[in-house]
């Protein structure tokens, strides 16, 4: 069974149990989390202690029996990690992708099959209609397989139209993709798109937030775009009608600080009126893979030297350079961090104290720390 070296079954039934008790949302349990760190303490917390964070109806539901169809969903998980092209990664996994953690609502777990590897990588989203145009799928194909043949991984939902198209750009460059989907990992939805599904697997990436055997439930659409946008340095919007998904996804985008880029269209095409109202919100004009390249360089310039105002790069340690990379800028429990890092405890408190020391993290109430953004 291929689970994460960092954590047992125990664990991983914790984090599904977690994720499945009815009524957590992803805001209830980051609340959770950041007081005990990891779903095991949050169950063995005592009932009055839990009811001081969240409602008593809800420590009620915390406190309930363990229900048979999670017990089901955890051993269905456990069979479905015997394929070794699976796995499952928590928040708690140094492997999760460190810009999913920079958002708001990271998701608890990450459902993976294929390449992991690619979820790490300098990426661009390309979401668009479903009722493309043939130019709209050439133009999607285009700038995917552009962007891809730089090293640009190609990240997309999967869906008909033109993210079909950016799918099957991005496999023909070296940068491959990732689909992002909104049903379970073992569900291939839509069913015309099952060929290419099985192609992504084999050479790029498919993810999901939703627990095994989760169907194509609407209200899970909007909110893996914030996944598909989070994972990306920058997202391509190729046509979008007035209303539509890719505009809730570019909207996701602005929210968590990233580029956003629109392909023009004619005036008198419905598909264009998304495009254009981003446009004139002021998403980047593009005509070329060219144009979003010299952008993305400057984001790209942007992350690697994220906080320079704090110390320059170079003078930090490869030990130190690891756990801010690993902490980001939101509360981190000490045990997570030296999970995420492969560091002992003892190696990393000196660490967390000489920066701590330097004015870049902040050492906070219960084992916490934050790193800090200085001007």
């Amino acid at each position: 069974m291929k689970i994460s070296e960092k954590y047992d079954e125990e664990e991983l039934a914790a984090w599904i149990r977690l994720q499945m008790t009815p009524g957590v949302g992803i805001q209830t349990a980051h609340k959770m989390l950041s007081a005990y760190g990891l779903p095991q303490n949050i169950f063995m917390t005592p009932y009055e202690e839990i009811a001081r964070i969240v409602s008593p109806k809800m420590a009620d539901v915390l406190y309930a029996p363990v229900d048979p169809a999670i017990t089901e969903q955890i051993d269905r998980t456990k069979e479905w990690l015997d394929d070794s092209s699976n796995m499952v990664l928590t928040l708690s996994d140094n492997r999760y992708p460190r810009q999913l953690l920079e958002i708001a609502d990271p998701p608890l777990i990450l459902y993976v099959k294929g390449r992991v590897e690619l979820l790490t990588s300098p990426s661009i989203a390309i979401v668009g209609s479903r009722n493309a145009t043939t130019q709209g799928r050439l133009d999607a194909e285009e700038f995917a397989h552009s962007l891809s043949d730089t090293g640009l991984t190609i990240v997309s939902g999967l869906a008909l139209g033109i993210d079909t198209a950016a799918h099957e750009g991005g496999l023909k460059g070296r940068g491959s993709t990732v689909a992002v989907i909104g049903t379970g990992a073992d569900i291939v939805y839509p069913a015309r798109n099952r060929e290419l599904a099985h192609r992504i697997a084999n050479e790029g990436c498919i993810i999901s937030e939703f627990p095994l055997g989760s169907g194509p439930v609407a209200s899970n659409f909007p909110r893996r775009n914030r996944v598909i946008s989070g994972l990306s340095g920058g997202i391509l919007v190729v046509e979008a009608a007035a209303r539509s998904g890719s505009l809730i996804t570019a909207k996701a985008a602005i929210d968590q600080g990233r580029d956003v880029f629109a392909i023009p269209g004619s005036i008198h095409s419905p598909l264009s009126r998304g495009c254009h109202e981003l446009i004139r919100q002021g998403a980047k004009l593009v005509e070329s893979s060219q144009d979003i390249l010299e952008e993305l360089k400057h984001f790209q310039d942007i992350v690697v030297n994220q906080s320079s105002g704090e110390r320059a790069e170079d003078e930090f340690s490869d030990e130190q350079k690891l756990i801010l990379a690993q902490m980001g800028y939101d509360p981190v429990d000490a045990d997570i961090l030296s999970e995420r890092c492969d560091m002992d405890a003892a190696s990393l408190s000196v660490e967390l104290l000489n920066l701590e020391l330097s004015g870049n993290v902040e050492s906070l109430p219960g084992g916490f720390y934050r790193r800090l953004a200085v001007s």
